[in-house]
């Protein structure tokens, strides 16, 4: 990714227009006449070789006759021309371009991009309708309308839905900080954009259309760092996509693209709305309510109507509402008719003058109000809507953070609607868009907290890597893609996943006696058979035999009825298992494939053998931890059913959350593993058991880390180390390691903490010790010196930070040691291994910022080779600098 000359793309001080033209209907025409109309106030420089003049303007013949090199070209020519044209324009020195041409073939496309690379020139589009930047009045694009100034930015694969929000929103009133179109995103793309975005002062919230994604960890990295800091809400179109191709397994059937794409957004902390409708509605809610949606909702109506349609409303959006407290419901006595509703929805009575609504208002707002409160008011004869609209303004105003209005109606409630939106307050249509907006921010606030929870330590053990290599390995050399359920049941133990005992055997009925007498009754014996892959559905699963005889008169008939009813299907063997016996236990099943857009991903659900008809699943993208997992399980029905009902205890969530965090792992550490069906996975109080299990391979290794849309813990910098006679380890930073983060930096001498963050703060929110422990190893990482603590457990002594730039040229970092632990090599050692880490990753340039009177920090950075320059904006601050 880079935020390269994305500045001279969304916010240039000068514009070419290649291809100017006054020609009827050109897109030339068009595109001069808008940015001239706009009122940009850089220079405009037309471009054509057939023109001398344009609106009294003077036309340059080529791009080299240009006064100077444009911050920005608009390219409006032939297709075979744009090639050579971007090249003129990157050796003049124009640092962005927007191709609106349509139909580049592949080799155009090819040549653009080879024209641009020299000078890292930027490309948006082609065949793109272009860019705006309203508070700029820059116009760089051939739509039909001019956009308002807002603090939305809106960013799209499709051109004609930039125009359709571009009309609805300036019928609306709302503005934009930038809107843009990519076209083909042959450069420029939406991990760019959202980069930018995300640091940009003018946007407070970002809308995107997505149609396809060709860089999943570029745009997941770009993503989460938006998300944490501003409302990122997405619509999606083809949710009738097509699932995994040639899946084979539950898990295959269960996982397509669409609930995949709904698990990347979660897990970024965006909103994903399901219509345009929904994307207008959540725009509105961004521009005009700007308090954070939470808690339950208040009604307050004079309508009846009114109150049971925002109830019924709630009710299927999951939005509660917020029970009246006695007080309240004596203030309002008072107040209020003795008709009115005396609960929530609170119906004033149609017949309210102004002065109620004000009473009812100001006694509402006086009790501490948690969540929202929706003002609904249908038009009466008492009494006009805008008059309301005056009287209850004064009262709101100063709670407009927490307030929407809803005034019912066209004609008659427009200058209410007009008073609302003039003082700020979030207005809707109707009561059920308005408790939508409420359910979709709430939604938003879901995946905010996911983002930001921090997990428990998982308790699985170290997986046995050889043994799993070994088994895929064999399995592979022998020509075969599917495990047998025995081997496949060796892989998951030997990542920890407990599993029922299982014996293969022959093809035969005494050799399944043989078996089942070794483990013990009851057994279950099933089929092996590569061209069987549901045993059950094919009547090759037998369940509690007793005693050899069963075994012997139940396989003999299974095998007869098989090879009449399956003579085609090849019979490898057969599986024999104890029967456990957990009356209580859930049936689940927990799975994994690998998406073609985004990777390996998890699937979890209600197992058994109706596992595809009752579809009762959730998917997520690896790597998990015990939040994450958690989450995961919380999106499914069978989730109530885990917590507890009747007289069955609650299943061991820790032991099933680990489950889930092993087979992600497995994922990370096995790229040839491509489906997996643990079906089903018993849980219940005394934990889980894998009854039955299926894996697929592939050896073209379509998983392991380096498929995960979101880069695993890079497990491979963890490192011990013998520091002074103690054993040290040294590793990157974990989500699960804030509280112990927490407990270094208390324990940092706050001179020491000022000395090298330039802050003596050393207690810190939660928010801010998530961003400091849930890192995007993909850009960032933080290294931490850690060992056993005195009194039990593990503490920090020591951690090395290091943020590189969206180009990856150059990483900025800081190093804290504990007080106590200074002077002895730890920060030293900690720094080179960051040095070798940023090097490996390919970054060119690390520096750092240091007080002048930190001597310890200047003196590290000099034995480490490190320039040391003086800040030209504060003598007092030094900047270390390394070129790797």
């Amino acid at each position: 990714m880079s935020l390269r000359h994305l500045d001279q793309l969304l916010e240039p001080s000068s514009v070419a227009v290649v291809g100017a033209s006054d020609r009827p209907g050109a897109v030339g025409t068009t595109v001069w006449h808008n940015l001239r109309q706009g009122g940009f106030a850089g220079p405009v420089w037309p471009v054509n070789l057939k023109r001398q003049a344009l609106d009294g303007e003077p036309v340059f013949r080529r791009v080299a006759q240009l006064p100077s090199a444009p911050d920005l070209a608009l390219v409006c020519t032939p297709a075979d021309t744009v090639a050579g044209l971007v090249g003129e324009l990157a050796a003049a020195g124009c640092k962005a371009v927007v191709v609106m041409t349509a139909g580049l073939d592949a080799a155009q496309r090819q040549s653009l991009l080879h024209a641009a690379r020299p000078t890292r020139l930027r490309v948006l589009g082609p065949d793109c309708v272009g860019l705006m930047s309203p508070h700029l009045k820059l116009n760089a694009s051939f739509a039909h309308t001019q956009a308002l100034a807002g603090e939305l930015a809106f960013v799209s694969q499709s051109g004609a839905l930039v125009t359709a929000v571009l009309d609805w929103a300036t019928s609306r009133g709302i503005g934009f900080s930038h809107l843009l179109s990519l076209g083909e995103h042959a450069d420029v793309d939406f991990g760019d954009l959202l980069d930018h975005l995300a640091n940009d002062g003018r946007t407070r919230g970002i809308l995107l259309y997505i149609e396809s994604i060709e860089s999943p960890r570029k745009f997941m990295s770009a993503a989460r760092a938006a998300a944490r800091n501003k409302p990122v809400i997405v619509v999606k179109a083809g949710r009738a996509g097509q699932g995994v191709p040639a899946a084979a397994s539950h898990t295959g059937a269960l996982t397509g693209a669409d609930i995949v794409f709904d698990a990347a957004i979660r897990r970024a902390g965006m909103l994903r709305v399901d219509t345009l409708q929904q994307l207008f509605l959540a725009a509105e809610t961004l521009a005009r309510f700007k308090g954070q949606a939470g808690g339950a909702l208040t009604v307050l109506t004079n309508g009846g109507g009114a109150g049971v349609m925002a109830a019924d409303a709630a009710a299927g959006l999951g939005v509660p509402l917020a029970p009246l407290s006695p007080s309240l419901r004596a203030r309002l006595d008072d107040l209020l008719p003795p008709h009115w509703s005396r609960d929530n929805p609170i119906d004033i009575v149609g017949d309210a003058p102004a002065d109620r609504y004000v009473a009812a208002l100001q006694a509402v707002l006086a009790t501490p109000l948690e969540g929202t409160l929706l003002f609904v008011q249908a038009p009466t004869a008492i009494v006009p809507s805008a008059e309301v609209a005056r009287s209850v303004l004064p009262v709101l105003r100063p709670h407009r953070q927490r307030v929407m209005g809803c005034f019912m109606g066209e004609a008659s409630v427009a200058e209410a609607r007009r008073i609302f939106e003039q003082a700020g307050i979030a207005g809707y249509a109707t009561p059920e868009e308005a408790v939508q907006a409420v359910a979709l921010l709430a939604t938003h606030a879901r995946n905010q907290e996911a983002l930001r929870e921090a997990p428990s330590p998982s308790a699985l053990p170290a997986a046995d890597a050889r043994a799993a290599r070994g088994l895929i390995d064999t399995v592979l050399s022998a020509g075969r893609a599917w495990l047998s359920e025995a081997e496949s049941k060796q892989l998951l133990a030997a990542y920890g996943i407990p599993v029922v005992a299982t014996t293969a055997c022959a093809v035969d009925a005494e050799a399944a006696v043989q078996a089942a007498d070794v483990l013990g009754y009851p057994v279950a014996v099933k089929i092996i058979s590569q061209d069987i892959v549901h045993k059950s559905e094919a009547g090759g699963v037998l369940l509690n035999l007793s005693d050899a005889a069963a075994v012997r008169s139940g396989v003999a008939a299974m095998l007869a009825r098989l090879r009449q009813e399956r003579p085609a299907a090849r019979l490898e063997g057969l599986s024999v298992q104890r029967m456990a016996r957990r009356p209580l236990a859930q049936e689940l099943i927990v799975g994994a494939s690998v998406d073609p857009v985004f990777g390996p991903v998890l699937l979890f659900g209600a197992g058994g053998t109706a596992v595809e008809v009752l579809a009762d699943r959730a998917v997520a993208l690896p790597p998990l931890n015990r939040a994450l997992a958690a989450e995961l399980v919380s999106r499914t029905r069978v989730s109530r059913l885990l917590a507890g009902w009747g007289d069955r205890p609650p299943a061991a969530a820790d032991a099933l959350h680990d489950v889930l965090i092993a087979v992600a792992r497995m994922l990370a550490d096995l790229p040839e593993l491509a489906e997996l069906d643990i079906n089903p996975l018993w849980a219940d109080d005394q934990g889980v058991l894998a009854l039955d299990a299926r894996a697929r391979l592939s050896p073209e290794r379509p998983a392991g880390e380096a498929a995960f849309a979101i880069r695993p813990y890079p497990k491979s910098l963890v490192e011990a180390w013998d520091w002074h006679g103690r054993p040290v380890t040294l590793r990157p930073i974990r989500p699960e390691d804030e509280a112990q983060h927490l407990r270094f930096l208390e324990a940092v001498d706050p001179e020491d903490m000022r000395l090298r963050i330039f802050s003596s703060r050393r207690h810190l929110p939660r928010s801010e010790l998530a961003r400091l422990t849930q890192i995007d190893y993909e850009r960032e990482m933080a290294l931490i010196a850690e060992a056993d603590a005195p009194g039990g457990g593990r503490e920090t002594l020591a951690v090395v930070r290091a943020l590189s730039d969206a180009d990856g040229q150059e990483a900025e970092f800081a190093l804290l040691v504990r007080s106590d632990c200074k002077g002895r090599g730890l920060g030293g050692r900690l720094l080179d291994k960051m040095i070798d880490h940023l090097r490996q990753r390919g970054v060119r340039r690390l520096v750092a910022w240091v007080l002048r009177e930190n001597r310890g920090m200047i003196g590290l950075g000099r034995s480490r080779g490190m320039a040391v320059e003086v800040s030209p904006d504060d003598h007092e601050v030094l900047r270390l600098v390394r070129e790797l």
